[in-house]
């Protein structure tokens, strides 16, 4: 597409609805239709494209708090999956014009052809303080045809959709079969990457590292996973809820159990807590934009982090625990400043760590891309060890 492209607007009307009746009109963005999911915000100020092409906002209706959207356009260099895996997308003001000399087409091109039926001119501000107070909760946004359905139709249908508690997504969003990516300048070694949901730029900051990175389906054994024998195991982004992943907390217990370093973001973070023998729960409006300070324990740093995630593991932020699993001491080393919820998990007598948040730092700041070098410095001191 050129630098600079005007998009006509339409005057189409869409509503969105929540599922405790709250009603907000607006104009029909990208498809028409109908589309329902679990309303939640996100607060970065950029970043459009990297949030929609996210697979952990599966089954998510997201919006953007920042007000103008879609002026950058889209490109295929900043895709962080093959497709756009939100249910819905909200905004206050799509962009009139795209200009940028990296777009190759406009965001209201790749909604449509993607089918995501979203709505524009809606008071964000006001939906993203009711999220605050009442949680995140179903919703529905309904345009062409489904915009003439009653209130009450359309609250019904709403209400009648899946809650995220509950909801194993892994299986929708998994590769279905293995691929490889090489290492890039000196070899470590190999990694097993268990596909939760993982982004492009993840696999990417791995092989950086020196790892060739072998991606897997979230439907491998443990037994698989050691026959290939790696190096060490990553788990990664995704979304549903933790608790409906058991299968997933079995596979990383017989992992680590034979030894094998462990590193995991986000969904890994959650999983291995379960895998030590933590908890999760569910957040009243969770955590997604690039702006959540940290505090990093072990340095006092504080680090400007992405996250997105609406679980988080149920762990004291202070002293050492025993996991009741068996696996030695566990520390909380990282917690967020707003609200205090865990966001990182350190063991201290085997090689497993994990975080809450997006170290790969994609469209988001820098401060925690050093993980993965921690993780590379893990995997070799566990292989000088071993010789």
């Amino acid at each position: 597409m050129t630098e600079t492209t005007t998009i006509a607007r339409t005057s189409e009307p869409a509503v969105l609805v929540l599922e405790d009746g709250r009603r907000f009109e607006g104009r029909a963005y990208g498809a028409r239709g109908r589309t329902l999911g679990e309303a939640v915000f996100a607060t970065g100020m950029t970043g459009y494209q990297e949030t929609l092409t996210d697979p952990s906002y599966a089954g998510q209706i997201v919006m953007m708090t920042a007000p103008h959207i879609g002026n950058t356009g889209m490109n295929d260099e900043d895709m962080e999956s093959a497709r756009i895996w939100v249910a819905g997308f909200i905004v206050r003001d799509p962009s009139r014009v795209v200009s940028n000399f990296r777009s190759q087409r406009s965001l209201d091109d790749d909604l449509a052809e993607a089918g995501i039926v979203g709505i524009s001119g809606i008071d964000t501000r006001a939906v993203t303080r009711h999220l605050r107070s009442a949680g995140a909760m179903r919703s529905g946004i309904f345009s062409g045809e489904d915009a003439s359905l009653t209130a009450g139709e359309q609250l019904d249908l709403v209400r009648a959709a899946a809650e995220m508690t509950g909801r194993n997504l892994s299986g929708t969003v998994s590769t279905q079969e293995p691929y490889t990516l090489a290492a890039e300048g000196e070899r470590v070694g190999s990694v097993a990457v268990l596909d939760l949901g993982v982004k492009t730029s993840t696999l990417r900051y791995l092989a950086q590292r020196g790892f060739d990175v072998h991606v897997v389906p979230q439907s491998i054994t443990a037994e698989e996973v050691l026959a290939m024998a790696p190096d060490a195991l990553f788990f990664s982004n995704g979304p549903g809820d933790p608790g409906a992943s058991d299968r997933h907390v079995d596979l990383l217990r017989t992992t680590l159990r034979a030894g094998l370093p462990y590193f995991g973001i986000c969904f890994g973070n959650q999983l291995l807590g379960r895998a030590l023998g933590f908890g999760t729960y569910k957040l009243p409006f969770g955590h997604r934009g690039i702006n959540q300070p940290v505090l990093d324990k072990a340095t006092g740093r504080v680090e400007i982090t992405s996250h997105n995630h609406g679980f988080a593991v149920d762990a004291p932020i202070e002293g050492v625990s025993d996991s009741s699993e068996g696996f030695g001491r566990v520390e909380v080393s990282h917690y967020d400043l707003n609200d205090n919820v865990v966001e990182g998990l350190n063991c201290l007598d085997i090689r497993a760590f994990s975080v809450q948040y997006h170290p790969e730092s994609a469209a988001g700041p820098h401060d925690a891309n050093y993980l993965f070098d921690r993780f590379r410095d893990m995997v070799l001191a566990s292989k000088e060890t071993e010789v």
